[in-house]
């Protein structure tokens, strides 16, 4: 299995900024996806953005310009930059995980982190 620990997340006045960071532990094998998805109380989950281990990206609608995903893979981390934020991105903040967890299978997981919320609010 696989672990994700999220951190950065917490309360910011409008056009504030905020970077949140993901780490992930555990049966990691070969390539993989990381990325970041949040949810508003009373709607769907949405994606932000994922980036590969081969350095990929791609961001969901809306998403690109104000938001800006990397990683470290020798340290199996993701952070996320948030700019210019606004009430509208008030939600719980997710980290996301896909690849292979074992060495015989090609098999690929899905993994989820806990969540962290970000709160944007004068």
């Amino acid at each position: 299995q696989v672990q994700l620990v999220e951190s950065g997340g917490g309360l910011v006045q409008p056009g504030g900024s905020l970077r949140l960071s993901c780490a992930a532990s555990g049966s990691i094998f070969g390539d993989n996806a990381m990325g970041w998805y949040r949810q508003a109380p009373g709607k769907e989950r949405e994606l932000i953005a994922t980036i590969t281990s081969g350095g990929i990206r791609n961001y969901g609608d809306s998403m690109k310009g104000r938001f800006t995903i990397s990683r470290d893979n020798a340290k199996n981390t993701v952070d996320l930059q948030l700019n210019n934020l606004g009430p509208e991105d008030t939600a719980e903040y997710f980290c996301y995980w896909n690849g292979r967890t074992s060495a015989w299978s090609s098999a690929r997981y899905n993994y989820w982190g806990q969540g962290t919320q970000v709160t944007v609010s004068s």
